[in-house]
């Protein structure tokens, strides 16, 4: 299998959304194809786009943490006119687990809905985009998409709007009571034990942990329910591989379970 295919988009349906053709480089032909949503532009100026990634059956793509074996997308912006700010909104992923690992990502299709802040929001804005993606089947391999686009346009509102309702619900909207977290130090890390007064959403539930800084590796998370109560408890290790100073209001929990998410900002020290 040649790595080092290039699958092009098709030119007009790039023009047709105000894009330059793009590339998909390292990914086999057929696996993956993506395009570009302008969506539209917000009452304050903001503008609300979309990557929509189609991956062929048995494919699937990674989730911002992607678990155990996955690669995160990363995205690059370099180059892009009259952007200040972008954020990614991620709608809920879904748990894999093959061979004794367990991955986080999406299958057959993913809207990533893009908040794209302009400097002035009466001008264009012009984007330039590098995206590295993994994908994986019997194989995981790395790839890269660049896309070019000229805002405003039009197209793709309904599926972005789709994605920002299937993103994980906030703590608010769930429901969510006292979250404590208790940090005790190890030989080379934290051992973090999170308690959160939350519903269950399922009976398979899976808990990840997320720190400000990606360099420090967070081991997969043992689960407990007591009643109402969900118990978690990961070990944090640095590169350094010592006990460190942890934010409590950094940390970022999502609680994953049968098509559901909630997302958790922050907790209190016990």
């Amino acid at each position: 299998m040649d790595l080092h295919i290039i699958q092009r988009l098709a030119a007009a349906a790039a023009l047709a959304l105000g894009l330059s053709q793009s590339a998909l480089a390292g990914a086999p032909e057929g696996v993956i194809s993506a395009r570009f949503l302008p969506g539209w532009q917000t009452a304050d100026g903001t503008y609300m786009a979309g990557l929509h990634l189609h991956l062929a059956p048995g494919w699937k793509t990674y989730w911002r943490a992607p678990g155990d074996a996955g690669i995160p997308p990363r995205f690059d912006w370099a180059g892009s006119g009259n952007m200040a700010a972008v954020r990614v909104h991620w709608p809920t992923p879904k748990v894999f687990s093959s061979n004794g690992l367990r991955t986080i990502g999406y299958e057959h299709e993913v809207v990533l809905p893009l908040e794209l802040t302009p400097r002035d929001p009466g001008r264009p804005m012009e984007l330039h985009a590098r995206v590295e993606l993994g994908v994986c089947h019997e194989i995981c391999m790395p790839m890269e998409l660049r896309l070019t686009g000229l805002l405003p346009a039009e197209g793709g509102a309904e599926a972005i709007r789709a994605a920002l309702d299937a993103r994980p619900r906030t703590a608010q909207e769930a429901r969510v009571g006292t979250v404590t977290c208790t940090l005790e130090p190890i030989a080379d890390g934290l051992r973090l034990t999170a308690e959160i007064d939350v519903s269950a959403l399922g009976a398979q539930e899976t808990v990840v942990f997320e720190l400000p800084d990606p360099s420090i590796w967070v081991s997969e998370a043992e689960m407990a329910r007591k009643g109402g109560r969900l118990v978690a408890r990961s070990d944090l290790v640095p590169a350094a591989g010592t006990p460190f100073a942890l934010d409590r209001s950094g940390l970022r929990i999502t609680l994953l379970g049968e098509g559901r998410g909630v997302d958790i900002h922050g907790c209190a020290g016990r």
